[in-house]
């Protein structure tokens, strides 16, 4: 089971699954060159939610169909410090394709 986590550090905001940093996926759409955010609707936690559903789904196309209704159910309502599991984010999409979720 994987998990996603993130929080702020000196550095700014991190992100890491299974304890490796996220890749933000510029290479899919730049929303926000200055990274990840969440806990707000907005182009940083759009690079988030585009990021985590590349990474979960590994189906850009699809991540990025989804990626607009994930940050506002999921990501807009994170904890400054937060923790996802695979399980969650698979349930989370389900609910945004009306429950026809296949990973």
């Amino acid at each position: 089971m994987k998990i996603y986590e993130g929080g702020r550090g000196l550095a700014g905001a991190e992100v890491t699954v299974d304890g490796a940093p996220l890749d933000p996926r510029f290479d899919i759409h730049s929303f926000s060159p200055m990274g990840f955010e969440w806990t707000y609707e907005g182009d940083g936690p759009r690079q988030l939610a585009l990021a985590l559903l590349c990474e979960h789904l590994g189906d850009p196309k699809r991540a990025l169909a989804l990626t607009e209704g994930f940050m506002r159910s999921v990501v807009a309502e994170l904890d400054n410090a937060w923790m996802l599991t695979e399980e969650e984010i698979a349930a989370a999409v389900a609910a945004l394709e009306g429950g026809r979720s296949t990973k």
